[in-house]
């Protein structure tokens, strides 16, 4: 983690641009599957490949194969086919695989994530519920919703004059120095902030606020520092390339976690731990699950290291688990690497025959179950402050008497 919040963006040129990476020995016309059921995901790709294999995809244009023969299937109690009319009614997005027989959403084949809702049914695994027409508007949604974004995404990645490259390219050394001085200035403050633990937004972010909030407050501070930050934000550089908007600081705060995550996980290895979860609601009354890995460094020193917060939209023993199997996919971590559970007492997390605890040792009979001592200190304060009376004036505001 130290080497990291050390470590500067490099100079930005022509070999990061390419990421190293040799186009020209990849064989795009069978990279490049028309039918969507032989495809491979977006993310199965190299980072800094997919925006390539997005761009082919595009150039290659949806698979709406118009007088190919449906097949009919018995779905709902009754003969069913896909109705190549929809392609019609319903736009460039809709695509049919004749491999699998299902239907599939171009757009969120590009660009949607995993976590979000319809990714299994119109990315992975493809849609076939032809007696529920409805479900191809309800996939469409409303403004903002991931269909909506994944389809302005493909809109701006084929309008190439907006792309950063192409507008980078456009412009002097001079300001592409004076860039890299004002991303690497967002950075310094960035890290500094994230170490501090310290947060990013003020309340009023206005030219005329008298405090803008850290993240701003203290980047103007560092200009007033360094003459060389100064002058690459000074006046007459671009009002919209700062680097200080909220989204950028997303974005940089992003890349620490992804790059810490990456330490802590790189520590492990294929070493044994132990896992710790616990869920509960935030102030929007949505329940948050936090994930915890305990394991013995190098140095024989027992380390309890953050890795994770899932959203989860219920608490069964079977959704919390299927939470877990999704995060430990993305952390490359398998089930058969834990040698020990820490949760509440809950019937959900420790029950013996459905329980959480019991889900994973079916998996993996080495991950014992221990009840989380600080759970168990818990209760016994709660217990002891409902009788004791020294006790409860003691500590007169604790959360549960």
């Amino acid at each position: 983690m130290e080497r990291f919040f050390k470590r500067k963006v490099p100079e930005l040129d022509s070999a990061n641009i390419a990421s190293n990476l040799c186009l020209d020995d990849i064989n795009w016309e069978e990279e490049i599957k028309y039918d969507p059921g032989l495809r491979k995901q977006i993310d199965d790709y190299h980072p800094n490949l997919r925006e390539m294999v997005r761009r082919k995809y595009l150039e290659k244009w949806p698979c709406q194969p118009h007088t190919c023969s449906f097949p009919v299937t018995n779905i709902g109690g009754g003969p069913r086919r896909f109705i190549p009319d929809w392609f019609d009614e319903f736009g460039s997005w809709l695509e049919y695989s004749e491999s699998t027989g299902r239907a599939y959403c171009f757009s969120c084949f590009l660009f949607r994530g995993k976590k979000d809702g319809g990714y299994e049914a119109f990315v992975k695994n493809g849609w076939n519920g032809f007696h529920r027409k409805q479900r191809l508007r309800e996939h469409v949604s409303d403004v903002g919703g991931s269909h909506y974004l994944a389809m302005k995404k493909c809109d701006d990645l084929l309008q190439t004059r907006q792309h950063i490259n192409v507008a980078f390219r456009g412009v002097n050394e001079s300001a592409k120095r004076d860039y890299m001085i004002r991303l690497n200035g967002s950075i310094d403050v960035a890290r500094m902030l994230a170490k501090q633990g310290l947060p990013f937004r003020g309340h009023d972010e206005s030219k005329d606020s008298l405090n803008r909030g850290n993240f701003r407050e203290f980047r103007d501070f560092a200009a007033e520092q360094n003459p060389v930050l100064k002058k690459a934000t000074g006046k007459g550089k671009s009002e919209n390339s700062l680097l200080v908007s909220p989204e950028i600081q997303r974005d940089i705060v992003h890349c620490f976690a992804k790059e810490v995550l990456h330490a802590i996980l790189e520590k492990i290895g294929n070493d044994v731990f132990c896992l710790l979860t616990d869920e509960s609601r935030d102030i929007s009354w949505k329940e948050q699950m936090v994930m915890v890995l305990r394991y013995v460094d190098k140095c024989g020193i027992v380390k309890e290291r953050f890795v994770g917060l899932v959203h989860v939209s219920e608490t069964t023993s079977a959704h919390l688990k299927s939470s877990i199997d999704a995060l430990f996919a993305e952390l490359n971590l398998s089930l058969k690497q834990v040698r020990g559970q820490g949760y509440d007492g809950a019937s959900n997390m420790r029950g013996e025959f459905n329980g959480l605890q019991s889900l994973i040792m079916r998996e993996n009979n080495s991950a014992y179950y221990v009840h989380c001592f600080a759970h168990q200190l818990q209760l016994v304060l709660v217990a002891i402050v409902r009788k004791h009376k020294g006790v409860s004036d003691f500590l007169p505001r604790f959360p549960y008497y």
